[in-house]
Parts: structure tokens; sequence; C-alpha cells
């Protein structure tokens, strides 16, 4: 049986709903469980909901429901979910180019595991990355379920500007920088696909619960789609997790 949730309150207009303090895909699930009940039912006074790796912070509107209020109706959802089940989760291909000029780090990470560049490579594409959150940028996923074979330091100096689309390590994680920005992850790979595009309906490709799998391409691979996407005859491959 689960234990019950935390309830703490932030500030004067929200409430952290906390389900434990690790990293794990079954408390993650207790947070987006819970954040579809919340919208499923619709509570009035409540104005925004962002769940995170083991906690939903819950935003209200203090002269529409009280605090006492709120904790009551979110820990009765908590108990009882209802009947409506949570969507299946996606399993999203993202065509990855590793090493090169995309990848400048890869030879980098392979010695500090002992490993050949080969074999990087097959590890971080031979698993699928649970989504638990979305942040730090739009489009960012925070992916979970990396080896840790591969974990490696960030780098000593992080560079000042990294291309979209670039695939990265830092410690036990993994992730892809939507939209170029400054960073310190150690670079592996590039991806042709845009994580993020303001202009696309969604913009953001992928959401928490949905899973990503990174499918290794050669350089004309990578560009052959990058093409096709820019041409809008490319579709993302997404099917549903066995």
């Amino acid at each position: 049986m689960n234990a019950p949730p935390r309830f703490l309150p932030a500030g004067d207009t929200a409430l952290v709903v906390e389900f434990g303090d690790t990293i794990d895909p079954a408390i993650n699930r207790r947070v987006r469980d819970l954040l579809l009940a919340i919208e499923r039912a619709t509570i009035s006074g409540v104005v925004d909901l962002v769940p995170t790796y083991r906690s939903l912070l819950v935003s209200y509107d203090p002269l529409v429901i009280g605090i006492d209020e709120l904790q009551e109706r979110i820990a009765l959802l908590e108990a009882a979910p209802g009947d409506s089940p949570m969507p299946p989760p996606r399993l999203v291909e993202i065509p990855t180019a590793y090493g090169g000029e995309f990848g400048p780090d890869l030879g980098f990470v392979a010695e500090h595991a002992g490993l050949s560049p080969n074999e990087v490579v097959a590890l971080h594409a031979g698993t699928d990355y649970l989504v638990y959150m979305m942040g730090f940028s739009p489009g960012f996923c925070y992916l979970g379920g990396m080896s840790g074979k591969i974990a490696t330091p960030r780098l000593k100096t992080p560079r000042t500007a990294i291309p979209a689309g670039s695939v990265g390590i830092a410690q036990q994680q993994t992730g892809i920088y939507p939209t170029e920005s400054p960073g310190g992850w150690q670079l592996i790979g590039r991806t042709p696909v845009s994580l993020f595009d303001p202009h696309r309906q969604p913009p953001v490709l992928v959401e928490a619960g949905d899973y990503i799998r990174f499918a290794p391409v050669s350089v004309d691979e990578y560009a052959t789609i990058r093409a096709a996407i820019r041409a809008g005859n490319w579709t993302l491959e997404a099917h549903p997790c066995e």
C-alpha cells in the first residue's frame, strides 16, 4: 500500500503534494496520476499544476478556495483517483547521429568509461528513457534510466553555445538540448528533430510519461531527415509502449 503524500504550503497561493524523496518510476507515476485526477475534477480555484520527479505543485486562487479545502479534495482524489485510466505512454524514437562533429565528446565519454565509442552508443541507444518531467527550458525532457556504465562528469568549462538537438551526458543523466544554449554536458550526438517549435501544434513533441528511444542514424541519414523536416515531409515515429 502506498504511503499517503505530504502536503507542504508553498507561499500563500500554492500547495506542494510530495510523494517521496527519490527518483523512482512508481513515485513519478503517482505524481502524474494525481495531475490527471485534478485536471479531470476541475476544482474551482486551481490555476496551475506543475509536476516534478516526485511532487506536484498546485497553484490556487485563495479567494476561490482555501488551502484546507484544497488539501482535503486533493487527498480524496489521491486516495480514489477514479476509474478513468491514464492514457497509455508513447515510445518516441529520436533519430540521432553519434560522434564526429555532432558528438565531439563521444571519445572522452568512451575513454572515461573504459569502452569503445561503439559500445557507448550501443548502451546509450539500447535503453528506453522515461520522461519524468519537463522544465529548465521549453521542450527540455528530464530523462531517467541511463546506464551507469557511461556516466561522465560535466565539462570543467561549459560551452557558451551548444547547437539545438545536441544529445549530452552529465553524470548519470542524458538529455537533448531543445534550443541553442550554453551548457556543460558531454556531447555525444545530435538529432535533426526539433523538440520545441513555437510555431508547431503542439510546440513540444513529448510529454511527461512518454518514453524516448535514441535511434542511431548516419550523417547522410541525419541530413535526409533534416531536409524532410524542413519540407514538412517527415513524421515522428511514436508507438504505444508494449
